[in-house]
């Protein structure tokens, strides 16, 4: 039977409209404009910048090359550059798994607030609606106690809408999608930002974020915290953006897509902190009270703060939910349609199924395990756990593996230096090699062993030790293992993956003598 053709991105702007999506995810919102704010302000752009620069870039570029030498999923490309390198990716495959099985979720709770918003429905103690009312949460985690219909359904709809994009294909579903999706979100924040700067108190919030903190640039946890955020916030680690290059043309401009991706992902996260702490200055200023006393991120930002700060508008309170919330929403959808596309695009490698077939199989297992764990009472306790452990533990470890063994024990970084500037109009020079082989590895290092350490001195946010070693040390450790187990089976289309790699390095000959 014959190879199917592998699919390719309709136009290079459709495919860095979907690189776009995956990098601005709920990350951007929620995370970056506290992390700033704690890390210095104003002065905390610059070691932003510099990791941006250094490692975000550098880490783009890299896994953009990959895909787009090897043609294919992370797992069969690791494989092309060395056999035991297959493990890699099959390890970030089970991150993609792990993560897809909760992001939804969060995306799900959205839905619902963009409705809650128009009625205010959370009343005067959003805090208790959040968590009470609307998740039913436990007071300690252990065995699934019940089922949250609330939570349910909308988590069904966000799955039905992921699966149908990605059965669609890369060029009819994921494309086209994101060209929907992103000029939206753009729409959406744009507007949700025009009107937080009319807030009283707006400027409140904009001093309390900008003002520089200069001396903070002596700290090194400012460091630290800035590669972390330009690490977590620009998709690279899990196998993601070597996914999307792999359906790229032939000749694609590698240097340039990964400058356009890595500037507009920090530009959105640029806006969503001038929109965030617009609204808490409002916020502070209509309590009387400082914007320390009101600044947080993460679930506590978006499904309570925000709330609160919505009913306390005079007007415009439920258009200003729906743009956030709906914002949230599709910078969500964008991120996880790119996730189990990692999923999806290994089995069909592994399998030589088709795209329905494998989406129905892989992505029907991923929304099974996601609606059956979650929209439950104590489906926020193992989203807690899950999420700190598979980004400590496996995303950004996978990331410091992958540097360490194609930089340092394989020594590629020359070769794929030279496949980005044989496809690129910005040649790469010896500062990338360095960056990527000095630099990430160095701080990525650091923060594992500072992430240690802190694990190890006391539980993270208080939780049984028990559960931590099933849901959390458990679940990064077991992803490891189902790498390197899954790795070691033999390929049933061994034969057919020795032709194309055969296939592919004649065309390489050819466009390099073509080129010449």
């Amino acid at each position: 039977m014959a190879e199917q053709p592998r699919e390719q991105w309709g136009t290079r702007a459709g495919f860095l409209m979907a690189a776009i999506g995956s990098a601005v995810g709920l990350g951007n919102i929620w995370r970056f404009p506290y992390i700033a704010y704690e890390n210095g302000g104003g002065a905390f752009l610059l070691p932003y910048l510099i990791a941006l620069l250094t490692a975000g870039i550098p880490l783009l570029v890299l896994e953009y090359s990959i895909g787009h030498k090897y043609r294919s999923s992370a797992p069969l490309s690791y494989r092309r550059i060395a056999r035991p390198a297959e493990a890699i990716g099959w390890w970030q495959v089970a991150i993609c798994f792990v993560v897809a099985v909760y992001y939804a979720v969060i995306i799900a709770w959205s839905v619902r607030f963009v409705g809650f918003s128009v009625s205010q429905e959370w009343g005067e103690d959003p805090n208790a609606f959040f968590f009470n009312d609307f998740l039913q949460m436990s007071d300690a985690p252990g065995m699934v106690s019940g089922y949250v219909s609330g939570v349910a359904w909308p988590l069904v709809g966000v799955w039905a809408v992921v699966l149908a994009v990605l059965a669609l294909g890369v060029r009819n579903g994921i494309e086209k999608a994101n060209k929907v999706f992103i000029p939206l979100l753009v729409v959406l924040f744009l507007l949700l930002v025009a009107q937080a700067l009319t807030l009283d108190g707006a400027t409140l919030g904009l001093d309390a974020l900008f003002t520089p903190d200069w001396s903070a640039m002596l700290d090194g946890s400012v460091w630290v915290a800035a590669y972390g955020q330009i690490f977590f916030s620009l998709s690279i680690g899990f196998a993601i953006m070597v996914t999307y290059a792999s359906y790229l043309r032939r000749k694609a401009d590698l240097t340039g897509s990964a400058l356009v991706a890595g500037f507009s992902n920090s530009s959105f996260e640029l806006l969503a902190g001038i929109g965030v702490f617009a609204a808490l200055g409002f916020m502070a200023n209509a309590a009387g009270t400082g914007v320390d006393e009101v600044a947080t991120s993460g679930i506590g930002l978006a499904f309570v703060a925000f709330p609160q700060i919505i009913s306390t508008l005079p007007l415009g309170g439920a258009l200003f939910g729906i743009l956030f919330f709906g914002s949230l929403t599709v910078a969500g959808l964008t991120s996880l349609i790119s996730i189990v596309q990692v999923i999806v695009s290994a089995v069909q490698d592994r399998l030589g199924l088709g795209r329905v077939q494998s989406v129905l199989m892989v992505g029907g297992a991923t929304a099974l395990a996601s609606i059956l764990l979650f929209p439950t009472p104590e489906g926020l306790h193992f989203l807690d756990v899950f999420d700190h452990f598979i980004n400590q533990y496996g995303i950004a470890l996978a990331g410091l593996v992958m540097i360490i063994v194609f930089g340092w024990i394989l020594r590629k970084l020359p070769m794929f230096q030279a496949h980005t500037n044989a496809v690129s109009s910005l040649r790469l020079g010896t500062w990338w090699k360095v960056a990527l082989a000095g630099v990430t590895p160095i701080l990525l290092g650091f923060m594992m062993w500072d992430s240690v350490r802190t694990e190890l001195s006391e539980n993270y946010a208080g939780y049984p030790t028990g559960f931590l070693l099933s849901a959390g040390w458990g679940l990064a450790i077991g992803a490891i293992v189902l790498g390197i187990v899954i790795s070691l089976f033999p390929w049933k289309r061994a034969d057919a993956i020795a032709r194309d790699d055969a296939a592919q390095e004649a065309a390489g000959t050819t466009t390099k003598e073509g080129e010449s």
